[in-house]
């Protein structure tokens, strides 16, 4: 089956429109998703209780750990999908979606088991206390035990959809979910509601997921026939050379996850050993931070279809005008919006929590944290390209780079010199050796692309 619709959007479209086609609601999506994220925040902040507050700061990084299961499957069923699409081999495009549906399906069961009978360890991991175990694990109790597999589901079928260049379905189901949780965390969060504090928000997160799954189901049937996903059961097969596809891409960046789940971890501990008031803000600040690392990142996730389009069919000129175009509005949007993070830090910090110690603490957190909004935008546009030409070895390098050579070594370094303040530049000191790594990485990439199609061309 071949859609001329998706097709001339990927073939011949101008690029800006293309990208904004693309680009625009899936940015949207992100957003909706950091609101939504900032909700939990908020509406717990409401409560003015730091215990209740750090407890969804701890329990942050099991949820990010949820993006290494959707970048296996979601990134990895994705790219291959759109890969399939620019070759014109639509056998490889169903099954690929279908594979990507079934093992998150799996996975998030898994999720929810693991951490279940590992509870008790695994909260002292996350740097709770006597204090902050028990709001934090009531928390978890709805956002994973029950609700790991709605949570990594989503998020997968909103990366299928995309796939086939329906990006406004994939931020509409995403953001219908997100939606529904922001409407529901005051009446299960505040008092005048369920009065449930976080156990109230991670209720609210569990139920929103819910909705957000129903939503694709529903498309999924409207559009029977008519749509390159396929979750026939008949169709998941274990194919070698759609799984080594996927695998190539999907591995690598849930690996970048599982790096970014150590280094949220890292950091909460580093912070816990201070106060609760330290952790919190510490929790608003990266939440606030949150809403620039997701445009960027909703950019890079966007254009993914058609980089990887033109990269299966050969059209590199489309590939680079693409990347060119896209780096020129996020590095200027970035700057932009990393001077008025300076400037209105305190004021930021101040709407989540009417508490000095609190604003006095994300002030200096969230300024730090700013800095690497422009460079981190470059970073994620290069692990975005090679995602979608499949080259997961890249990627792969770039996150240990990012986490393991960079950011976390960077954080023992800065604490130690800087007790606690320094903690909040670590990202800002990576992303900006990454940035330049980037470019030089993507210019040669473009280069090689460029001969070798000459060279069959020529042939």
């Amino acid at each position: 089956m071949e859609n001329a619709e998706k097709t001339e959007l990927f073939e011949k479209v101008p690029i800006p429109k293309a990208v904004m086609t693309l680009a625009v609601p899936t940015i949207l999506s992100s957003l909706v998703m950091v609101i939504y994220n900032l909700a939990d925040t908020y509406f717990v902040g409401i409560l003015n209780d730091p215990i209740q507050s750090a407890a969804v700061t701890l329990a942050a990084p099991v949820l990010l750990a949820f993006n290494a299961v959707n970048n296996l499957f979601g990134v990895g069923s994705s790219s291959m999908m759109s890969r399939g699409l620019g070759a014109k081999n639509y056998d490889t495009v169903y099954r690929s979606s279908a594979l990507g549906f079934y093992c998150a399906l799996i996975s998030g069961i898994l999720f929810s088991t693991l951490y279940t009978v590992f509870q008790n360890p695994l909260l002292i991991m996350l740097g709770a206390d006597s204090d902050t175990a028990g709001a934090t694990g009531s928390y978890l109790l709805w956002t994973v035990s029950c609700g790991a597999a709605p949570a990594i589901l989503n998020v997968v079928m909103a990366y299928l959809v995309r796939a086939e260049g329906s990006s406004l379905h994939a931020s509409l189901g995403t953001m219908s979910g997100c939606l529904l949780n922001i409407i529901l965390d005051p009446i299960f969060i505040l008092p005048w509601g369920l009065n449930m504090g976080a156990a109230g928000a991670g209720l609210a997160t569990f139920l929103s997921n819910c909705a957000a799954c129903v939503y694709f189901f529903v498309l999924l049937f409207v559009k029977r026939g008519r749509t390159y996903v396929c979750i026939r059961p008949a169709l998941f097969r274990f194919r070698r050379d759609i799984v080594m596809g996927i695998l190539a891409v999907g591995v690598p960046a849930s690996i970048q996850n599982l790096l970014n789940v150590t280094g949220m971890t890292v950091l909460n501990n580093f912070t816990a050993a201070f106060n609760a008031d330290a952790v919190a803000a510490m929790g608003i600040s990266q939440k606030i931070n949150m809403v620039p690392m997701q445009i960027a990142f909703g950019l890079s996730q966007g254009i993914m279809p058609l980089i990887s389009y033109n990269y299966a069919s050969g059209n590199v000129s489309r590939m680079k005008k693409t990347l060119t175009f896209t780096a020129k509005i996020n590095l200027t949007f970035m700057a932009v919006l990393a001077v008025g993070y300076w400037l209105g830090a305190g004021f930021l910090i101040s709407l989540f929590m009417k508490n000095s110690s609190i604003i006095a603490y994300g002030t200096r957190f969230l300024r730090g944290m700013c800095l690497g909004m422009p460079f981190l935008c470059m970073d994620f546009l290069a692990v975005g390209v090679f995602q979608a030409c499949g080259l997961g070895q890249k990627s792969l390098i770039f996150a240990i780079l990012r986490k393991i050579i960079l950011e976390i070594p960077a954080l023992f370094i800065l604490n130690f010199l800087f007790p606690l303040y320094g903690l909040a530049y670590a990202q800002f000191a990576a992303e900006l050796i990454l940035a330049a790594a980037a470019v030089i990485v993507l210019l040669r990439l473009f280069r090689k692309l460029e001969r070798q199609y000459k060279t069959t061309a020529e042939a």
